[in-house]
């Protein structure tokens, strides 16, 4: 397939510029893939399409303040560093972007909120990308909790507020893997209340971790889908989260991956037999039409950007016409689209 037929118009009012609160108040549209049926209900109601034994898989990345702002030596410029994941940890190396990139050179230094705290540019990776190397003798990651701020994405059009703190993180993040520059938006919807009654359900809830980097924002530049190459991204799944989808899998649950990152992460990990494995490790797995899914049985997900990455894994396991039929109902009844918007569920 080509990039072309998953492009579609996408209102700007039709951007949620903010969260639903509670979280789980937004809109959720489901979709049956076989049937092609949709049902409109409010993302509180998903309790009702569960059963005892099913599996809730989740992201437990967490979203850490990546957006830095800095001054160009000697010039004093200003230049917004988005650090994107660190390369060697004991160096202090990081792929970053930076903005204004024709002011941002190799050799070039930029300064923070002192002189003892600063990065040089050491290469060159894309247009606006560069690898940099800091200079701070303790935790840096304390640092960028005091100085950074959350990277909303640009379609936002809006500053970050100290709430975004709290709202661009799932319940469910884990400080372990503070790794993130954004959140699996589907996971936005849950709250801690809704997790328990699934659970009391009999629902199994199990997590993974991806680490969602540069390409949640990336656009696909080349219309033969087959010449796109993903941005590498690091997961780990646990023994234990493989060894109870595995059992799912084998009493004929469901399955149900939160958000296009728990899908990728999941099906770069699938043994000969079918099964899910144990595995920590990089994948760039670009997932779209057609694509036969071995692990995830459902999916649930937001409504994405024309022809994005994500968009193709909702296409592939959906239908790209069953997903556009969803994607025309939502914007005619009024669903708000992107990271804080409504939620769409594929079964």
């Amino acid at each position: 397939m080509k990039l072309s037929e998953f492009k579609y118009t996408l209102a700007k009012s039709a951007i949620a510029k903010f969260p639903a609160d509670p979280r789980d108040s937004s809109k959720l549209l489901i979709i049956d893939k076989n049937t092609g049926e949709i049902e409109e209900k409010i993302f509180s109601d998903i309790t009702s399409t569960f059963q005892r034994g099913d599996v809730l898989v989740l992201n437990e990345t967490k979203v850490f303040p990546a957006r830095l702002y800095g001054k160009k030596e000697k010039t004093n410029a200003k230049i917004e560093v988005l650090l994107l994941r660190e390369l060697k940890s004991d160096e202090r190396i990081w792929d970053v972007l930076v903005e204004p990139a024709r002011k941002v050179r190799i050799g070039n230094k930029i300064f923070f909120d002192s002189p003892k705290f600063y990065c040089e540019v050491i290469d060159n990776t894309t247009s606006r990308g560069r690898t940099v190397k800091f200079t701070y003798d303790n935790d840096i990651f304390k640092i960028i909790e005091r100085i950074g701020e959350m990277p909303l994405p640009d379609y936002l059009r809006r500053e970050p507020t100290e709430h975004d703190k709290e709202t661009y993180q799932c319940v469910f993040a884990n400080d372990k893997y503070l790794a993130s520059i954004a959140p699996p938006s589907a996971g936005l919807h849950f709250t801690t209340e809704l997790l328990e009654k699934l659970s009391q359900k009999g629902v199994k809830i199990v997590t993974l971790n991806l680490n969602i980097g540069q390409g949640i924002f990336e656009r696909i530049e080349v219309e033969d889908l087959t010449k796109h190459r993903m941005y590498s991204e690091y997961f780990e799944i646990p023994r234990e989260t493989a060894e109870t989808i595995n059992k799912a899998l084998k009493n004929k649950k469901q399955v149900v991956a939160v958000g296009a990152s728990v899908a990728r992460a999941l099906e770069s990990s699938v043994l000969t037999t079918g099964a899910v494995k144990p595995n920590k490790g990089w994948t760039d797995k670009f997932i779209y039409p057609p694509y036969e899914f071995k692990i995830v049985t459902r999916l649930i997900t937001n409504f994405h950007m024309p022809a994005s990455p994500s968009l193709l894994l909702t296409a592939a396991f959906a239908g790209r016409d069953i997903m556009f039929k969803a994607y025309k109902r939502a914007a005619k009844n009024g669903y708000r689209f992107l990271c804080y918007g409504d939620a769409l569920m594929v079964k």
